[in-house]
């Protein structure tokens, strides 16, 4: 019965992975992501993954103070903080994350503040849709290596 829940499991994984990459949401950084992750390190992809979640909602913060101020003129400050975003998401491969921000860093560059709260509201909107996938995601995964656990305990 275990070996089924936890083939039913790693079906799961497989299937929300190949809507992620077929949405375009994540792409190939995120399997190379992947191949560094190991039994020395088996939560290496989650912790990297929870690392850029914390940096990201910072920088969400930081841009959108930015963008409330009604004296608001420092789109160099702006472009700095997207770039960060830029290659942060990058690393991780979130895709249209990245994209998104490579849309509101032309705004920004043009200093077109109404184009810069269009791309901040799709910013928001991406990185909440990638949050709470790729939360799913390591939950299922969690789910599998507890049934692994329990099918194949520790040799001592």
């Amino acid at each position: 019965m275990l070996g089924l829940g936890m083939e039913r499991l790693r079906t799961d994984i497989n299937r929300l992975l190949a809507l992620l990459f077929h949405q375009g949401v994540l792409d190939e950084q995120y399997l190379q992501l992947q191949q560094l992750q190991d039994e020395s390190s088996p939560n290496f992809v989650s912790e990297v993954v929870n690392i850029y979640f914390q940096e990201s909602e910072k920088l969400l913060r930081n841009l959108r103070s930015l963008l409330m101020d009604r004296e608001f003129s420092d789109y160099m400050k702006m472009g700095v903080h997207l770039n960060q975003f830029i290659g942060s998401s990058s690393s991780i491969g979130a895709k249209r994350v990245r994209n998104v921000c490579v849309v509101f860093r032309v705004a920004s560059e043009q200093n077109n503040r109404l184009g810069c709260l269009r791309a901040l509201e799709l910013l928001e909107h991406e990185y909440c849709y990638l949050k709470n996938k790729l939360h799913e995601l390591f939950q299922i995964e969690q789910q599998r290596l507890l049934a692994a656990a329990v099918r194949y305990p520790a040799q001592h």
